[in-house]
């Protein structure tokens, strides 16, 4: 298997991690302001998911079509257009919040337009990182990858959460920043793209779910993550937790948000180094218990230092499912549908995601945040139970190709 040396000898994909770090840290520290900024005017769980959920409802309308595009675009110059697009939201709300009108109404506005360019942004760099590594670099690229994400959701919540001290103008200013050297980063990469002359059509739109759904074992690996994080992500409620559970300020809600991305980071540099080789479907599935009984563990502590840890384990867990998720859609799908499998991807994602935040402030405001963190680790484990005897396909694969 080819070594790290050899990875990072790719520059082009060093290139593109270092523009997808910088959006994602910038995005992570967006993300930590608009929800204590909402927190801040409403006081509302109900408010925290439907920022969730008004991310969700554009990607989910546009994700196909946002496919199809990466197939037939430029896949890099894609990507720092949404990052653009982004950068513009952020200076938005630098206006807004020195005009002293940042409102609910505002902040509901704008999750939709970052929830519309998010749409285009996830099947282009999904399938733009395919494009740059031979496939025999594949599983490592797909650490790699996780790890520049894992980094900069750790470095993007606690350093959003330290800004923040010092008021919303100064976590915005900073985010316009980061983008738009992102921006430059990414117009920096370089490879062959090649043009389509296939015509569009409902059936061209729709050949990554044909292709998903006829494929058990990327349709069983993609929708055990859709179930999983569904029933078991707490993201949303983290502010409740921060300031009503565990009586602490900003600060620590940075650090609790940066908490899963440290146990991802260090899984996906022990995954750098042993990459999984044998019984590749039974630690997905494994994985995934994991991170549900961590999450029951995060609901029921009253302890900062545990809800910390609890997390972490969260984020560990669930960068193998991630790494070994990208790696078989990677290897399994032909370059000229990749950009539409990973739009079928980022569809899923973003349901488990977005769609989880309001689900999880949905319960929350119906029974409280511990029933629904409680209730959503539970879940977790009887999904990942459940998938052994629904997809057996994917529960006996053994190796990665």
């Amino acid at each position: 298997m080819p070594s790290l040396k050899n990875l990072l000898s790719q520059r082009s994909f060093v290139r593109f991690m270092g523009a997808r770090f910088l959006v994602v840290t910038a995005n992570q520290m967006l993300m930590v302001a608009l929800a204590w900024h909402m927190y801040d005017l409403t006081n509302s769980a109900w408010d925290l998911g439907l920022v969730g959920l008004l991310q969700f409802v554009p990607a989910l309308l546009l994700t196909l079509p946002a496919g199809h595009v990466a197939d037939r675009v430029h896949r890099a110059r894609l990507f720092a257009l949404c990052v653009l697009i982004q950068a513009s939201v952020s200076a938005w709300l630098v206006w807004a919040t020195l005009g002293e009108f940042v409102s609910r109404d505002l902040i509901f506005f704008l999750s939709v337009v970052l929830g519309a360019t998010r749409a285009f942004q996830m099947p282009a760099q999904q399938a733009l990182i395919a494009t740059l590594l031979p496939p025999s670099m594949m599983q490592r690229g797909a650490a790699l990858s996780s790890s520049a994400l894992q980094a900069g959701t750790i470095g993007g919540p606690a350093l959003g959460g330290l800004l923040y001290a010092h008021g919303a103008l100064t976590v915005y200013a900073t985010c316009v920043g980061m983008m738009l050297v992102s921006v430059v980063l990414t117009l920096l990469v370089r490879y062959v793209h090649q043009k389509t002359q296939e015509v569009v059509t409902w059936e061209s739109v729709l050949a990554g779910v044909t292709f998903v759904r006829h494929n058990k074992i990327l349709l069983g690996a993609t929708t055990l993550d859709l179930f999983a994080v569904l029933l078991g992500g707490a993201t949303a409620l983290l502010p409740i937790y921060a300031r009503d559970i565990l009586h602490t300020g900003p600060e620590g809600l940075g650090l609790l948000r940066a908490a899963p991305a440290v146990g991802a980071l260090v899984m996906s540099f022990v995954m750098l180094r042993w990459p999984l080789q044998r019984h590749v479907g039974y630690s997905l599935l494994g994985s995934v218990a994991v991170f549900g009984v961590a999450t029951v563990v995060f609901g029921l502590s009253e302890s900062f230092g545990l809800s910390l840890l609890a997390l972490a384990v969260t984020g560990a867990a669930d960068n193998i499912s991630v790494v070994t998720r990208v790696t078989l859609m990677q290897l399994q799908t032909p370059d000229e549908i990749r950009g539409r499998v990973a739009a079928v991807n980022s569809i899923f994602i973003g349901a488990s995601n977005q769609l989880g935040e309001f689900e999880s402030g949905a319960v929350a405001a119906l029974w409280g945040p511990v029933v629904s963190v409680v209730s959503g680790g539970v879940g977790t484990v009887l999904v990942a139970a459940s998938w052994i005897k629904l997809f057996p396909t994917l529960a006996r694969r053994d190796r990665m190709q």
